[in-house]
């Protein structure tokens, strides 16, 4: 194949591990993001690294070893907490080799890895794509809101659940699953929060009964992300006449809504070091596949956004990026790549999917706590 111009729109997980294993490669890729620079915002909680996803990916870009310089295999610790606070649940993971299960790492640490493996200026920082033109034989002209522009033989949306590449593809949008978390989260909770720190465990915590629910999950230097769930509106808090910019306002309503759970899970709305942010959840409907294009394809949340009751997300996000990357390493055009690449990403993600709105569904359900039970003991 002669050099092709690959973009790739999104510095997300997915879109950094195809630009990392192309290198590798002799390929190059520019990779456009919309932040002015990497640390700009925070990067979300943490993630599990499955072996045939994500650790599968990060073997295949030569950073097996980074990541298990930062990874947290006690991370994979999971319990489940009824609504009167009593632990119902606990699987602790065996004190053995971090590539046993599932290790844990930080979507931030996880992100700066990919980031520090590309060759100094592989990411176009500040480069918000808006739209493109197609230009005949697969070519693209992307435009960005800086009024700059490039012409690309391939483009690779990485561009996350509102991804204006998917526009090329297809006119699914993202709907919403009926869920919405308040995020909050509890700083040096060790010594601030011990209690809570106590009740998390060094994993994830959920409590899950009637619709609601907590997932409370460690994160690297001693901080906790508090998720608090609720099956309700996605205008809930307009119908409440609550201003989400109101810390108490929304602690008061939060703590009306879970009335009658323990005091200690109740603790973890009222100790916040972080405010509140409202985090509805959206999922593309099942199952979403495209015709094939010439010159475009997706990966990641772009390709298949779900709820983060998959477990799979960053995971899919990084297998899709190595796949394709290993697509057009190995096939004679970019429209071979495509097509080879796209019969293993939908089947695989459309499967995914479903299991991510199960998940979803019976984590938000009348009887929650009783589905998430049997499903944690059936699985461990």
């Amino acid at each position: 194949m002669p050099t092709p111009r690959i973009a790739v729109i999104g510095a997300g997980p997915g879109g950094l591990t195809c630009a990392r294993i192309l290198q590798q490669h002799g390929i190059t890729a520019a990779v456009h993001d919309l932040d002015a620079c990497r640390t700009v915002r925070s990067q979300g909680g943490t993630l599990d690294m499955h072996p045939d996803s994500g650790q599968r990916a990060l073997r295949e870009a030569g950073l097996w070893d980074d990541f298990l310089a930062q990874a947290r295999p006690e991370g994979q610790q999971m319990r489940l907490v009824s609504c009167d606070g009593r632990i119902l649940f606990d699987a602790i993971p065996p004190e053995a080799d971090t590539t046993e299960g599932n290790p844990e790492i930080d979507r931030g640490q996880l992100r700066d890895l990919l980031l520090d493996s590309l060759k100094p200026g592989t990411v176009r920082w500040g480069h918000k794509h808006t739209h493109a033109e197609a230009l005949g034989n697969g070519t693209h002209r992307l435009h960005f809101a800086d009024g700059t522009s490039t012409d690309a033989d391939l483009v690779i949306g990485a561009d996350g659940a509102w991804s204006k590449v998917r526009r090329l593809l297809s006119e699914a949008t993202p709907l919403y699953t009926g869920v919405t978390f308040v995020e909050t989260g509890l700083n040096d909770a060790g010594t601030r929060h011990p209690r809570l720190a106590e009740l998390t465990g060094n994993g994830t915590m959920m409590a899950l009964d009637n619709n609601l629910g907590f997932v409370a999950q460690r994160n690297s230097g001693g901080h906790i992300r508090v998720y608090v769930g609720m099956r309700t509106d996605e205008d809930w808090h307009q119908r409440a006449g609550l201003d989400l910019t109101d810390t108490a306002a929304v602690r008061e309503t939060l703590l009306k809504k879970f009335a009658g759970w323990s005091p200690d899970l109740l603790d973890f709305i009222s100790h916040t070091d972080t405010g509140y942010t409202n985090r509805p959840l959206y999922a593309l409907p099942v199952p979403h596949t495209w015709a094939h294009t010439p010159g475009v394809t997706l990966l990641g949340d772009a390709a298949h956004l779900m709820s983060p009751f998959s477990g799979m997300g960053a995971n899919l996000a990084m297998l899709d990026g190595a796949d394709l990357a290993h697509a057009l390493i190995q096939s004679p055009t970019i429209e071979d790549a495509i097509h080879a690449y796209e019969a293993v990403l939908h089947p695989r993600s459309v499967a995914a999917a479903e299991g991510a709105a199960e998940g979803i569904n019976s984590a938000f359900a009348p009887d929650s706590a009783t589905q998430t039970l049997s499903h944690m003991t059936e699985h461990h």
